[in-house]
Parts: C-alpha cells; structure tokens; sequence
C-alpha cells in the first residue's frame, strides 16, 4: 500500500468544506421510515445516508434487518431525495445485491474485520469495482486485524477504501458501548495518513447524551468524518434505541461541533496543535484510568493485610518496585528526580488507601 495518496481521491473530490458526514437509522425497518428519515435529512450537511439491512446479533432471536428487502428501499431514498446511500455487507451475497442495487459505499462491520476468512471473501467479490469501501475495527483492539482486512480490499484492486473507528469490546465497565482506545486510532493514522478514517460514536458511546462529546475528540483528533445513528423516533427503533438522535439533534450537533480550519499557516498551526493536545488528553484520561485500577488493587491487598493482621507498609516490596520503576523509566527517556517523585506519590496513595480499610 505504498502508494497511499491515491485511496484518498473520493474524499477529495467531494470538495467539502465540512468533515463528511454519513447519517441514518441503526435499522432499515420499514419503507415508510426509511424514506421520512432520508426527506429529513436531504437538506442537511449529510452526504450519505446509512441503513443497516442486515443486522449481525451477537445472539440469535433478535431482530436481524429486513435483508434484500431494504435495498429497493434505499434505491427509493436515492430517486427522491437525491443522497447517495450506504449499508454494511458481511458476505459475498450482500455484495453482490448490494451492487446490484447500486448503493453507493459499502461499510465492512467490526464482526467481519475479525476474520481474514471474510474479508478475503469480500475483497474478491468487490474485485474490480470503484466502490467506495470502509472497514470498521475489530471488535477487538487488534491493529494488525484492522490494517490486514484494509490491505486486503487494496491488493483486489479496490483503492477507494477508508476506515471506520467504532471502538473495542472489553469486559471491564466503562462509560463507553465500546471504549474508544483512541491510541491505537492515532497509530493507525500514524501508519496511514492520507487513508479517510471515520468515527463512529454512536457505537463507541451507546447514549446519545455522548455523541457530541466523543465526536469532537474525534475531530480534534483529524478525523475526517462522523457516522451518526439518527432516527425520527429512537426510543422506538428496532435495534440500539439509545445511541440514536433524530434529525434535529444530529443538525444541532453539527452546529456545536468546532470545526478547525486549515486555510491559513496561523490556522494550520493551531489544528496541529489541538490534535497533539487532544492526543495528551487521551494519555491523560488513560493515566488516571490506569491509576484507578491501581488504587483497586490496592484496596484488594488492604483487605488481605487486614485479614492476615499484616503491617501496611512493606520496606523492601516498596524499594523493589522503586528501583525497578526507575530503571524501567530510563528506557523510555524519563529522568530519576520524576520517577522517583511520581512513585513516591503513588506509594503515598496506595498508603492511604490501605489503612482506610484496616482501620475500619
């Protein structure tokens, strides 16, 4: 993929002056309420309008899409308002229906980029067409998954392609659907620049109350567009009611967004700084995150010490963990005086921690 600059070419030629922005329902469930969101939508800064018609469940008896069905409904949404379309295929036979039907971008699904199985298949059925192609991430937070699946589209001669950043699956509890993991999002941009990389917070936040917020990280981020679930009723969809906006709000959410301008040096200055400050943050809110389960650990010893009648404080596990501490430090370009002051801290706090809960 060597030649990287020259994937980029349909997003350039759209000419916008805006990040893209594809929007509609999680769901194709009827004719009716796949054409009323597309007529609220047609006069909005979306530029394509997404409907899942097959609906992958990570367990059966749920509703799974209207199948073949929902892309006549699609073709309709093209003919009167004039949108390009989009929708998620899994297989060789969505591929080929969905080309059938001419829809416009194809989206490859976070349960399909897991196997190479899959994307093969998918990349030899696309094989020799111009259609414009994203991969979401694996489920699982696997770059090497989510690189492999893209390079395979691009070695079948598909060269429109893009990327979609949906977040990862964890068993841990999280604010988040699926945690963003924004670091490894920033290391594919790092790998490929020019590649068009999407968010998806609908999926990453599962509430609608976070779309605003993960998507400006994402913009700040230098991501080139937004997927946003949007439904003129989202309390009542079929699948993932409450990652949804309607119409109205997904209109106000593009006017809350700060969008960084790239017309002057001043300007440009000032994007490739908020996009260093917003990769801090994510350090940032990574560093605390990791503290907390620190902390939780700690309380876990507290807990134990307590039961066994153990003094809190361990003089040599401490200078253990200090001198390695340090000489892990050093590999990585920081000083002693930091290291020892950041532990020393830590320590302090693990300290504290443990004797709330012996002294209760």
């Amino acid at each position: 993929m060597e030649n990287k600059k020259e994937m980029r070419t349909w997003l350039d030629d759209m000419n916008l002056d805006h990040p893209l922005v594809i929007a509609g329902p999680c769901s194709a469930e009827t004719e009716e309420q796949v054409l009323r969101i597309a007529h609220e939508l047609k006069d909005t800064d979306v530029n394509y309008y997404r409907a899942g018609i097959w609906k992958p469940r990570t367990r059966p008896g749920n509703f799974e899409g209207v199948g073949a069905l929902g892309l006549k409904w699609l073709q309709k949404v093209k003919e009167e308002t004039g949108m390009k379309t989009c929708t998620e295929v899994a297989n060789a036979a969505h591929v080929k229906l969905a080309l059938e039907y001419d829809v416009d971008l194809l989206w490859i699904g976070a349960r399909s980029t897991v196997s190479p199985f899959i994307m093969q298949e998918i990349a030899d059925a696309l094989e020799g067409t111009d259609k414009i192609v994203l991969v979401k991430n694996p489920v699982n937070p696997d770059l090497s998954l989510w690189l492999g699946g893209i390079e395979r589209l691009y070695s079948a001669g598909i060269k429109n392609l893009g990327a979609i950043h949906r977040g990862f699956s964890t068993y841990e509890k999280s604010k988040y659907r699926n945690i963003p993991e924004w670091q490894l999002a920033i290391e594919f941009q790092n790998r490929f620049p020019d590649l068009p990389l999407i968010n998806d917070p609908s999926h990453i936040t599962g509430n609608r109350d976070m779309i605003l917020e993960v998507s400006q990280t994402a913009l700040d981020l230098n991501f080139d567009g937004l997927m946003i679930e949007t439904h003129f009723d989202p309390e009542n969809a079929w699948s993932d009611a409450a990652q949804q906006v309607t119409p109205s709000s997904l209109v106000q959410i593009m006017k809350d967004l700060k969008i960084r301008k790239e017309s002057d040096p001043e300007a440009e200055y000032n994007s490739e700084l908020n996009n260093l400050r917003a990769q801090i943050d994510v350090v940032d809110n990574q560093i605390i995150d990791l503290l907390g389960k620190r902390m939780k650990v700690a309380d876990g010893i507290g807990l134990l010490k307590k039961e066994k009648n153990v003094a809190v404080l361990q003089n040599k596990r401490w200078n253990e963990i200090l001198g390695k501490m340090v000489l892990e430090g050093d590999e990585r370009g920081l000083s002693e005086e930091f290291i020892l002051k950041m532990f020393k801290a830590i320590h302090q706090e693990s300290i504290i921690h443990q004797e709330k809960i012996i002294n209760n």
